[in-house]
Formats: C-alpha cells, sequence, structure tokens
C-alpha cells in the first residue's frame, strides 16, 4: 500500500514538474506585471482581476447546451473539416507589393500597403495554431508564404493573444524586421519576454488611438471575446482596429461574437473603404465569442462598409462545420445585403483602387 502510494506521489511530481516546464517556455509569453499591470488595474474595461466585455459574455459552453450532450457532439465524426486537396494560391511577392492594396496569408493574417508603409495583421504563418506541434495543422496548400518571405513590417498589429493570432515563430521571424508593434494592454508583456524594446510597443485600451505618422492613424475597437496563452485568462485585453492611411479606412474586427453596441459604434468608425471581419469557427454552443457569417455581413453594413472580406477561415479547423461553410453563406449573405463580398484567394492581391475587382468563387469543387 505504501510502496502504491509512492509511486503515485512520484508521478504526480514528476507531471507537475514536466507542466511546469512545458508552461515555462518562452512561448506562453509574459503576465503583465509593474507598470503595465498598474495601467491595466486603472482601466475601466478590466475589473474583478480581469478585462471584461460589455456585456455578459460566456468563455465556455452557452447555457443551452449540457456537458452530456456536448461530449456526444464532440465525439461525433465530423466530416468535411480539413479540404480534400490543397488550396489554391498565389505566390504574390510580398516585397514588390503595389500602393493602396491588401494580401491575404489564410486564417487571419493579412497585410495591407497604404501611404507607403507596410502594416501587417494577427500573421500566423506557421504549420499549426497551437502550443502543441500535432494540433491545428494549417490546411494544404496554405502556406504558400513562409515568415522569412515578409518584407520590412512598419505597424505589427496584433488583436489578442490567442494563438492562432499571436504566432510565436513568425513573431521572432520578422522580429528585426519591425519598426513599431500596436496590441492591447497586456500583450506588451509578450513581447518585452521575446526581446522587443520597450519603446517599440503601443499598447492601447478600447478607443485609444495612435497617430503613427502624418495622415497614418489606428484606433482600438471593442470586441467581445476573451484572452490567454497559458493557464490565467483575461489578463490582456482582445480588440479590433481602425486603421486609417493614404485616405483609406480599413476596419478589422479582430475575435469577437455580435456586440449590440456596434450600432452604437458606426458613426465612430464608418464609413470604410473595406470592412475586414471574422466569419468562421462559429458553433451554437460559444455564440457569444464567434459570430457566424450571417452576423458578420450585418455588422459590416451597420458600419458603412461598401465592401466586406472574410477572415478567421481557410487555414485551420478550430470549430465543427465544414471548412467552406462560411465562404458559402458569407458571400451568399453579402450579395443579399448589397456589399461587394472580397474573398481573394490566400495571396491574392486585393487592389483599393479598383473597386470593380471580382473574386472567383475558387473553393468550389473542393470537398
Amino acid at each position: 500500500m505504501l510502496t502504491a502510494f509512492l509511486v503515485l506521489l512520484a508521478l504526480s511530481a514528476a507531471l507537475a514538474v514536466f507542466a511546469w516546464l512545458f508552461l515555462s517556455q518562452d512561448k506562453f509569453g509574459a503576465l503583465p506585471e509593474g507598470d503595465r499591470l498598474r495601467r491595466i488595474q486603472a482601466s475601466p474595461n478590466y475589473r474583478d482581476g480581469s478585462f471584461q466585455n460589455y456585456v455578459s459574455t460566456p468563455q465556455g459552453l452557452n447555457e443551452d447546451s449540457s456537458f452530456l450532450g456536448s461530449m456526444i457532439e464532440f465525439l461525433r465524426p465530423k466530416p468535411r473539416l480539413v479540404p480534400s486537396r490543397p488550396l489554391p494560391s498565389v505566390d504574390s511577392d510580398l516585397g514588390r507589393l503595389p500602393e493602396d492594396s491588401l494580401v491575404w496569408f489564410g486564417h487571419s493574417a493579412f497585410m495591407l500597403k497604404l501611404s507607403g508603409r507596410t502594416f501587417l495583421i494577427d500573421p500566423s504563418l506557421s504549420e499549426q495554431a497551437s502550443p502543441f506541434f500535432f494540433t491545428t495543422k494549417a490546411f494544404p496548400g496554405t502556406l504558400v508564404h513562409a515568415p522569412a518571405d515578409l518584407p520590412p513590417v512598419d505597424y505589427l498589429l496584433i488583436s489578442h493573444d490567442h494563438w492562432d493570432h499571436l504566432d510565436y515563430p513568425t513573431i521572432m521571424e520578422i522580429k528585426s524586421r519591425t519598426a513599431k508593434v500596436v496590441v492591447p494592454l497586456g500583450v506588451g508583456a509578450h513581447f518585452e519576454k521575446w526581446g522587443f524594446e520597450r519603446d517599440k510597443i503601443l499598447e492601447g485600451d478600447w478607443w485609444e488611438s495612435f497617430e503613427l505618422a502624418e495622415g497614418v492613424k489606428i484606433t482600438l475597437v471593442p470586441s467581445r471575446h476573451f484572452s490567454g496563452r497559458g493557464l490565467k485568462w483575461n489578463q490582456s485585453l482582445w480588440t479590433g482596429f481602425l486603421i486609417e492611411a493614404g485616405g483609406r479606412r480599413i476596419f478589422y474586427s479582430g475575435d469577437g461574437g455580435y456586440l449590440p453596441q456596434y450600432a452604437d459604434f458606426a458613426e465612430k468608425i464608418g464609413p470604410l473603404d473595406l470592412a475586414v471581419m471574422e466569419c468562421g469557427q462559429y458553433d451554437r454552443r460559444w455564440k457569444d465569442i464567434h459570430m457566424t457569417p450571417e452576423e458578420t455581413v450585418g455588422v459590416a453594413k451597420i458600419l458603412g462598409a461598401t465592401s466586406v472580406m472574410l477572415v478567421h477561415s481557410g487555414k485551420f479547423s478550430i470549430a465543427n462545420h465544414p471548412w467552406d461553410d462560411p465562404f458559402i453563406r458569407f458571400k451568399l449573405a453579402a450579395e443579399q445585403a448589397s456589399l461587394r463580398p472580397v474573398t481573394p484567394m490566400i495571396g491574392q492581391i486585393v487592389r483599393f483602387g479598383e473597386p470593380d475587382q471580382t473574386f472567383d468563387s475558387w473553393w468550389t469543387g473542393i470537398d
């Protein structure tokens, strides 16, 4: 009996040491402390020891989802989560992007060339969006561009610190080529841990703006989501961005569920040249933290967009819907709302100066 107890104790201790060593890896980043933590604690969006959404937002299963029902759903086979063959893509020369353009890298990663400057948003260019190498693998055909292909970055924007938006290998690859980093409160702790100079890191609260150069302005816009890379959640903020440069106004929603306050935000955000909207990884059981395609299009219309582009799809499967479901539903919803759907292939260049530019339904015919 004593021997069994000692063996169990040893195994528990070994497991605890392994977990500690695993979570101590640099890629997990760091929790805010010192002046950074004091600024967070002064934020009106930080209450009871964590950041809060504008409205009640369950981070786990919604009230209409029982644990047993969710386990049954989890174990049930789900067809077509991953495309049956490599997705089509375009190998664009990222160092020679034309002015007034955008290129999408799959999921929520994209790059803008505006006012002679390069804006890189949520770049996740690795083979997986997870701390574990064997999970959340990129779809075949989506890795046409590697971090080494990225040109010097004037402004790196990170919406929140989840693994599919803040990708450690990509960040470390472009570290020496990045001039400024714009992040929500708390996320700067990760970058400082990773060796970024403090004066390169601009941290903001919702509705805070940064005048980065003449005619270049970035404003953090509220979203409805959560954060965390390790065991402690919501110690950093999550956000969308309004990017104003070269006479263009581009909105990026970041991750998040439907937020009723979007109607109140419309005058602050719109009109828009393009709304880049989360549109994927949704499920009725976590409906508060990800929007459906129909909600996505509805928000874009409320915010005064004439063109809308979907992201958070096309590279990783983090939900239960077929991989192409966001594209099919999004295009239909956009057309019904009289909005122009922007659906480029990965690597295809979107030109803002060409409002008549069209995009093929490239997902059609891929199981």
